[in-house]
């Protein structure tokens, strides 16, 4: 695609997107063409970057098709995305421009599948969602564990998360406006399992976990991240003729794990009571986030059990801070990915980090210190 730019990065004011525009503007050398945009100049003038900058609205299709016209790469941090993100998904997916964000909104993923998935795909556009924290460790880490097992056997992969981290206020946004529309979900994830194709003599399974112990506890969980995975298997079929994918948090003590349990049912049962819902949501300001001190503290581990054929091996990826430090080079590096590696070949339409991305991803992500490794190697 001849455009103006490479990538344009739509959402820099806020948060996780100003340490994304820091990030890009360290590592993307000279001849990379890329630009910031928003709504607002001075907040975007104020990040003190030598380039280009576009003014669009979240709220006007119209200002988003022309920044999508302009760039091969489009990548938003601008949510929360069911509120705010079908717009440019839509551009992207009408101008053949690649897509990526930071969603962890199982119904935002749905949603855009079941709407802009076949249009994406007649343009070219290749659209990837939860190019962070949610869900690249998830979604490479089981790509870097199927590719170590046996191929043509059933496989099955556990994951296992172990963090410390500290959430920004867009983030408590998102988690509001999720646990706050169980029925849109529900609704989302039936519509697009009626319009998704499944793959012939193949089996997909990936969900959270139910509750387990080994060796400590194993907590379910009910993120975006098996459904992208599962995304994955069904376009790879590397991932075998049957696979099995579960998620857990892992918890060494049980009164940490009631406790996890506890909140989350806690906040799932306030967000559906509107007064309590609009109290938290003004509590929580977007653009707002932990500093650079407390992130510094922060880290993650990600540990897969694969098994399949007979043969067992255990892998890990592992970071920094992943909500922010982390989630910005994961973005920053799958905008460079797509816009200049030698990517998979693969048509466009709504698509996962592993099935656009893959091993080049990997191992940009590897240099850039997101380690993944293998702990047990196949036997």
């Amino acid at each position: 695609m001849m455009r103006a730019f490479d990538i344009v990065l739509f959402g820099a004011s806020g948060f996780t997107g100003a340490l994304t525009a820091a990030r890009l503007a360290r590592v993307a050398g000279p001849d990379v063409r890329w630009a910031l945009a928003g709504r607002d100049r001075a907040k975007l003038e104020r990040l003190g970057l030598d380039v280009p900058i576009l003014i669009a609205d979240a709220t006007d299709p119209a200002s988003l098709a022309a920044i999508a016209r302009q760039t091969r790469v489009l990548v938003t941090t601008v949510g929360p995305y069911i509120r705010y993100g079908e717009p440019l998904v839509a551009a992207c997916a009408e101008a053949g421009t690649h897509y990526l964000d930071l969603t962890g909104e199982p119904e935002f993923v749905d949603r855009m599948y079941t709407r802009y998935d076949a249009l994406a795909a007649s343009t070219g556009a290749k659209l990837v969602h939860a190019c962070g924290f949610d869900s690249i460790p998830w979604d490479l880490g089981v790509l870097h564990t199927v590719s170590q097992l046996p191929e043509g056997v059933p496989l099955k992969v556990s994951g296992f998360l172990r963090v410390h981290g500290s959430p920004s206020g867009g983030t408590l946004a998102s988690v509001l406006s999720i646990a706050s529309r169980p029925l849109g979900g529900l609704a989302a994830a039936t519509q697009r399992r009626s319009a998704e194709p499944r793959p012939p003599g193949r089996r997909i399974s990936a969900t959270s976990g139910v509750l387990r112990y080994v060796g400590g506890w194993a907590l379910p969980m009910p993120t975006v991240d098996p459904q992208i995975v599962g995304h994955s298997a069904r376009l790879l079929d590397r991932y075998g003729p049957d696979f099995t994918y579960r998620q857990y948090l892992a918890v060494k003590q049980l009164p940490a794990a009631l406790a996890v349990v506890a909140g989350a049912s806690t906040l799932v049962t306030l967000a559906q009571i509107p007064p309590v819902r609009d109290l938290l949501a003004g509590r929580v300001t977007p653009g707002t986030g932990p500093s650079p001190e407390q992130r510094s503290r922060n880290w993650f581990k990600a540990t897969f059990l694969g098994q399949g054929g007979g043969e067992r091996v255990v892998t890990e990826v592992a970071g920094g801070d992943p909500g922010y430090d982390e989630t910005a080079v994961m973005l920053s590096e799958a905008a460079l990915c797509l816009a200049f590696d030698d990517v998979p070949d693969r048509a466009g339409g709504q698509l996962t980090t592993a099935s656009a991305m893959g091993r080049p991803l990997i191992d940009r992500l590897h240099k850039a210190g997101i380690t993944f490794s293998t702990r047990e190697p196949a036997a």
